[in-house]
């Protein structure tokens, strides 16, 4: 009989029509060894009715420590006496008993389904002939992942809620190969920085990256209890706060011990604590506290605070709050707006803006003041944050003006009050449909105008169907400033120093970089520009087009989506293995060639003029495009040192050689470098053993090329064509000289001075 769940461990196709499982007979499919239970979880009680989900969870006795471990549609709630049942023609079918609906099923119909059985390792199964998997929750992960199974694109885990059956956080394998950990799909606050085809986690405590091809790890993490005999189960799941977990059951303590996260700073989870309140450390660890009101519910990630009070509500003009060591972050939108200005000004900017509800200044030198103009803020606190946040708020509490109704008065004042309550209402309703019928008129009017800007902007910029059909059109456009600002969505999203991400009609994504300090003649700055255009090469980021206006000069550059070399570079880490060197020796190698392409392959030499890391960057296959090249001719006039006895193609060297000491040694200022120092680095390196000879002898090669284009004097260093060359192997390099000028002080890495980890 399908009734006897408990005794039966699979589920068969026999009398079918009875087989199934409901909310209310408190039944469960417990696995062969115990571990696992499947049924109906019951998760809420409202208003008197029981909520459930279907799934499995472990059956270790304690009820606290019997977690779900997967859910039918990530947890697809029904109502009290739903079926869950396998029908005779193979469907697993989840029917609401309220609604009559289905709300869910396996898509197996007529599949050859056989029968139905919950594995020892947690995975829920339809099988057919030979036992052969038709159907698997292994294959739609929701929150957890069990020893065995896997993680693929476009698969994803969510973080379960307490509100509803989606998340904000979530954490799933990109279309490159790499795993991130989201909020909203839209903000990534953890990644792998490994590529690879699918994601597992092995009973072992090892979590990470294997390849197709011969299913060896390229990026892993461990528990720390990682081969401890003694625990014998172990899961990987991403929590309600936004953090990636390995857990242990202890079996001693009956519980479930976290062994391994990935963000180790919970405030750094971004909007850890929620809307309108901030994350903090006390003794205890993490807390959540609220910005301008009572908390409603402790802890991490928990429903939180009130929404602040509606500014334009207050009664007296609002006042500004000041908090030490805090950083505020808008989340709806997530991007803010960022300029440069002191604390003060910071303050009074914010002050004195009525649409600005709170900024940020940072006092770490950068001078950076972010402004924020949503209501929906959150942010994150710490003695070692550098920064004061500034927040609007009423100046006396409850603030926020009361419609209250006139109080009755004995006898027939009741009549009367009803009667005035109504005629009120009358007037309000009135005034509120002429409001709406006047705001559908100017609406109406907006659209119609905004539409035929749009229409002429996109008739003015010449993409036609050769565009379309051809991502890589790459004729020069020239556009005016009001064409970039709708190009731009008015520089909204801002990517680098005065660089801001936008798209061309035809789906291309550009970025308009914003050039400073050009005082040229349009002639001199069109012929630079048509310079630099005519460069093709893979390893240079294409100038598309160009604006030049008075009081407006803008290029505009093919999108390169994986950010600068420095980012990449620090946040790498010490996190090395032989494919990291080999990635590191591929970049320095795509530098030198596009360099070589400017310097000897165009038809008229270009220099660079400003190497650096900030100005390298990396696309989807971490393939290196230099950018910024050749503007230096726009700013010769008023920047060039007639003093220095060095040739723009000798400077270029040695800021080449720089940054490949950059590259080797992680550190954002190398004056200090040694050739001894490399090369008990490369020691080092051999000693682990993780890192094969060829590669070693390729990092010693580009160490002495590096310090020979560093040599003070011009005429000693290589050129760039024999800089290709040893980098290629194919030319071999003496040791340099023990002396090297470090006259130049230079600070390249866009993160400043916040980067100091070196990466070996």
């Amino acid at each position: 009989m399908c009734l006897s769940w408990l005794p039966v461990k699979n589920l068969t196709t026999k009398g079918l029509t009875k087989c199934h499982l409901t909310s209310d007979n408190n039944k469960k499919w417990v696995s062969r060894n115990g571990v696992f239970a499947f049924g109906f979880l019951e998760i809420d009680s409202t208003n008197d009715l029981d909520v459930y989900v279907v799934g499995v969870k472990y059956n270790l006795g304690d009820k606290s420590a019997n977690l779900p471990v997967w859910t039918v549609e990530g947890g697809i709630r029904v109502s009290s006496n739903s079926t869950f049942k396998l029908a005779i023609d193979g469907n697993l079918i989840l029917m609401d008993s309220i609604s009559k609906i289905t709300m869910w099923s396996s898509n197996t119909l007529n599949s050859g389904v056989e029968k139905a059985s919950l594995l020892d390792n947690g995975n829920f199964v339809l099988l057919g002939r030979k036992n052969k998997v038709i159907w698997e929750s292994f294959g739609s992960p929701t929150n957890t992942l069990l020893p065995g199974q896997s993680l693929r694109h476009p698969q994803n885990l969510r973080a379960l809620s307490m509100k509803s059956i989606l998340s904000s956080y979530s954490l799933l394998i990109t279309k490159s190969g790499e795993l991130k950990l989201f909020w909203e799909r839209n903000v990534s606050y953890w990644r792998s920085h490994f590529r690879s085809n699918e994601a597992r986690f092995n009973s072992n405590g090892v979590f990470g990256l294997y390849s197709g091809s011969n299913n060896k790890a390229v990026w892993f993490v461990t528990s720390r209890d990682y081969e401890e005999p003694s625990v014998n189960l172990r899961h990987l799941r991403i929590d309600r706060d936004g953090n990636l977990r390995i857990y242990s059951w202890d079996d001693v303590g009956r519980a479930w011990k976290p062994v391994w996260q990935a963000v180790e700073d919970q405030c750094s989870v971004f909007a850890s604590c929620g809307l309108y309140s901030i994350c903090g450390y006390n003794s205890s660890g993490p807390f959540c506290e609220c910005l301008d009101s009572g908390l409603l519910e402790t802890g991490i990630n928990g429903p939180g605070c009130k929404k602040m009070v509606d500014l334009g509500n207050c009664r007296m003009r609002p006042s500004i709050w000041a908090m030490k060591h805090t950083v505020l972050y808008g989340l709806y939108p997530s991007h803010d707006e960022e300029m440069l200005l002191s604390e003060t000004s910071c303050k009074d900017f914010c002050t004195n803006d009525t649409s600005c509800i709170a900024t940020t200044s940072m006092n770490d030198g950068s001078g950076l003041c972010t402004i924020k103009r949503t209501t929906f803020v959150s942010g994150y606190k710490n003695p070692y944050i550098h920064a004061v946040s500034f927040l609007k708020v009423c100046s006396v509490p409850q603030a926020a003006v009361a419609q209250g109704e006139p109080k009755a008065s004995s006898g027939g004042a009741t009549f009367e009050k009803g009667s005035s309550k109504k005629l009120i209402e009358t007037i309000m309703l009135i005034a509120l449909l002429t409001v709406l019928v006047i705001l559908s008129i100017q609406f109406l009017v907006f659209s119609i105008l905004y539409h035929k800007r749009k229409v002429k902007v996109r008739t003015r910029i010449p993409f036609g169907k050769d565009a379309k059909v051809d991502p890589h059109y790459s004729v020069l456009v020239r556009i005016s400033f009001e064409e970039i600002k709708e190009l731009t969505n008015n520089f909204a999203n801002q990517v680098g120093s005065s660089v801001f991400r936008g798209e061309f009609q035809n789906k291309i994504p550009i970025v308009a970089k914003v050039l400073k300090d050009v005082v040229v003649l349009e002639k001199e700055f069109r012929v630079t520009v048509s310079t630099l255009s005519g460069t093709h090469h893979r390893n240079l980021a294409s100038v598309k087009g160009f604006c030049f206006e008075a009081a407006n000069k803008i290029l505009l550059y093919e999108y390169v989506p994986n950010g600068s070399l420095g980012k990449w570079l620090f946040d790498t880490g010490k996190n090395h293995n032989g494919q990291i060197w080999q990635l590191k020796l591929d970049i320095a190698l795509g530098i030198a060639r596009g360099l070589a392409y400017l310097h000897t392959e165009c038809q008229k030499c270009v220099t660079h003029g400003n190497l650096k890391l900030e100005n390298v960057l990396l696309d989807e296959n971490l393939v290196p495009k230099l950018t910024d090249y050749g503007l230096r001719d726009l700013q010769a006039k008023q920047n060039e040192d007639n003093s220095s006895s060095e040739s723009p193609a000798e400077r270029d060297i040695y800021e080449l050689g720089q940054m490949f000491l950059q590259i080797l040694t992680c550190k954002s200022e190398v004056a200090g470098e040694s050739m001894r120092n490399i090369l008990e680095m490369v020691n080092r390196e051999e000693k682990k053993g993780d890192v094969e000879r060829e590669i070693l002898e390729a990092i010693e090669r580009i160490a002495r090329i590096s310090f020979w284009c560093m040599q003070s004097q011009p005429f000693l260093r290589p050129s760039i064509g024999e800089v290709v060359k040893v980098l290629e192997g194919t030319l071999s390099v003496d040791q340099p000289p023990s002396y090297l000028a470090t006259r130049r002080d230079f600070t390249t890495n866009e993160a400043g001075s916040e980067i100091e980890a070196e990466c070996y």
